[in-house]
């Protein structure tokens, strides 16, 4: 679970690098949605104790469980930022899922997601948009149970927070997970396409923004998040 911009390409890379996990780009499957076309239909269905929503998480599952035997690995993990909108619907299906939260400097993701189409929301706009996202993961956060990860800390120290995400998954650490190689999709609109992730291996965050570079919008969630005091 975690904001736009907030370095989920880059967490998704390091954890796909480990042998137990595969991590796709992200997958949108709460997008997924079905429809009966017929009343009969529906009603057969009905018969069967299944609603829409249930439906729904069947075919989100089944999509979920292709993808993971064909990847031959043992868990399949997920981080599409608008997942945060969908928390519930998500426990729902997955209910021994586990979660980490993906945090960042709530200045810094809006600066990114401005950067990432500058032609297509201002600086402002950018932050309001991106705080959507971050009110979403707090939401998410206070009620699922899970790891917090900060991207400032990933950044930073890779290796202390790798091993902390892979105690937290049950999966032995492997020293694979700091040199990740290309991303197999570097696609917009999959997730993060530019240089940095490129790279192959974690690279160092950019500097914090100072108290008063941080636009007065964002200031609450800087203070939720401790990046304010």
């Amino acid at each position: 679970m975690s904001p736009v911009r907030s370095g989920s390409t880059l967490l998704r890379s390091v954890l796909n690098a480990h042998p137990d996990l595969h991590a796709p780009h992200e997958l949108h499957v709460r997008r997924l949605t079905v429809e009966f076309g017929t009343s009969l239909a529906e009603k057969a269905m009905e018969a069967l104790g299944h609603n829409r929503a249930d439906l729904e998480h069947l075919l989100w599952d089944r999509v979920l469980h292709r993808e993971l035997v064909r990847s031959g690995k043992k868990y399949i993990v997920d981080k599409t930022p608008a997942n945060a909108f969908a928390h519930e619907r998500i426990a729902a299906c997955w209910p021994d899922a586990r979660y980490v939260f993906l945090l960042r400097h709530p200045a810094s993701i809006a600066a990114s997601w401005h950067e990432a189409s500058p032609d297509k929301r201002t600086p402002e706009e950018a932050a309001l948009d991106a705080l959507r996202y971050m009110k979403a993961v707090e939401r998410a956060r206070k009620a699922l149970p899970g790891l917090t990860v900060r991207y400032e800390e990933l950044t930073a120290e890779p290796e202390t927070t790798c091993r902390r995400i892979c105690e937290f998954l049950g999966v032995d650490w492997t020293p694979q997970m700091l040199r990740y190689g290309t991303p197999d999709v570097v696609t917009k609109g999959l997730g993060d396409w530019k240089d940095k992730i490129r790279s192959g291996a974690v690279q160092p965050g950019r500097d914090l923004p100072s108290e008063e570079e941080v636009p007065e919008p964002l200031r609450a969630m800087c203070r939720t998040w401790e990046y304010l005091p």
